[in-house]
């Protein structure tokens, strides 16, 4: 038996929630294209997605440690695969489309620069006269925009619901800018769904990355209330942490997480009474939610991540090197664009010279623009 697209469509309205996007019904690509026999139009936003130079970069992009400092941290590609995995759990279980979730979370970190956080922030304010810099809109420009690998379109032409799941994109640190994409509508289920794994993925695996890199020890964790339910539920109450253990923690927290997730958000689904796509984007209040017990729970640690890891002075001071390293290409790229890539120099007429040159140091990887700036500010390295 062949699963033909028709096929795979018929399966989508037979199987997923009527409040669930299905892709027969998708609002189409902004250029007309036929699509493929044997992919659904998510199916190929995702395999567009994946395919692109930004997604490969993610390898060496950081999460919290910089790629330098071990094979074992998370890295942004890591990372992306995480939220993914468990984006996929969430959305089948409450009967969203699986394949949307996953192709908005695959698109979610392209437009991170490198070093993190830290590096968003040197570049936001090295472009705040020039229009800002936000990596959430970088993403989108990526797929819009930047990407270049169809003759007959810039960017990757993804469906209207992968884009607005992008552009819908927010967590506790990013806030979306929808102007373009029904603003006075929520972010439909499936991008819900997406923002909430990639905050449970990076509460749960900081976590796991700063206990294996001794910055956060079980000891400093006491008190922590989430932290004495885990303890508790898998038995263990010593203050040595072997890398069994470790493992069996996070496990655990990640499965708390989703199974208290689930069963909020397919209550609070229930009580709604919504039956369409645009009924769920209408109510007052994001529908995909913990309990309050959770959210409190993870407030707390979410607190104690900010104030023992994320402010930790051995990422305070590589915080400090990444402003550095992107300063000083920033400042030598605009006050010099002929040592620029050629490639580089031919959009500054298109994009003008600080958007161009902030593209392509967000393009960057860890390790591309620490030997940039070592052939460009050490006198002993060949340029």
């Amino acid at each position: 038996m062949l699963y033909t697209r028709a096929a795979l469509e018929e399966m989508e309205l037979q199987t997923l929630a009527p409040y669930a996007h299905k892709s027969r019904f998708s609002r189409g690509r902004f250029y007309p294209e036929p699509e493929p026999e044997y992919r659904t139009a998510f199916q190929r936003d995702r395999d567009r997605i994946l395919h692109t130079t930004a997604f490969r970069r993610l390898e060496y992009k950081t999460q919290v440690f910089i790629t330098y400092e071990g094979d074992y941290y998370r890295t942004r590609l890591t990372h992306t695969l995480e939220v993914a995995q468990i984006g996929r759990t969430i959305a089948r279980a409450l009967g969203a489309n699986e394949v949307l979730t996953e192709a908005i979370i695959l698109a979610h970190d392209l437009g991170h620069p490198p070093f993190g956080h830290s590096g968003e922030a040197v570049l936001h304010r090295l472009m705040a006269d020039h229009g800002g810099f936000e990596h959430n809109r970088q993403s989108f420009r990526i797929v819009t925009e930047l990407e270049r690998r169809y003759p007959d379109f810039r960017g990757l032409n993804l469906t209207w619901e992968t884009l607005e799941g992008i552009v819908k994109h927010e967590t506790e640190y990013d806030v979306a800018d929808a102007r373009d994409f029904d603003p006075h509508l929520r972010g439909h289920l499936e991008a819900q769904i997406a923002n909430v794994a990639d905050e449970l993925a990076y509460t749960a695996h900081d976590l796991d990355d700063g206990l294996r890199s001794g910055m956060l020890t079980p000891r400093m964790l006491r008190g922590v209330e989430v932290w004495e339910l885990l303890r508790e539920q898998i038995g263990w109450h010593d203050d040595e942490l072997d890398e069994l253990t470790r493992h069996r923690v996070v496990r655990r927290l990640i499965g708390l997480e989703v199974t208290d997730l689930v069963h909020t958000t397919a209550q609070r689904l229930a009580e709604s009474g919504v039956q369409s796509v645009e009924e769920l984007q209408r109510l007052p209040y994001n529908v995909v939610s913990h309990s309050e017990a959770m959210q409190r729970r993870n407030r707390e640690l979410k607190n104690f991540l900010y104030r023992n890891l994320y402010r930790h002075p051995r990422v305070v001071r590589m915080a400090q090197k990444a402003e550095r390293i992107i300063t000083d290409l920033f400042t030598a790229y605009t006050r010099q664009p002929e040592i620029l890539p050629r490639h580089i120099q031919t959009r500054i007429d298109e994009y003008g010279l600080h958007r161009a040159v902030c593209d392509y140091i967000a393009g960057m990887t860890d390790r591309f623009a620490i030997e940039e700036h070592r052939k460009l500010f050490d006198p002993l390295v060949r340029p």
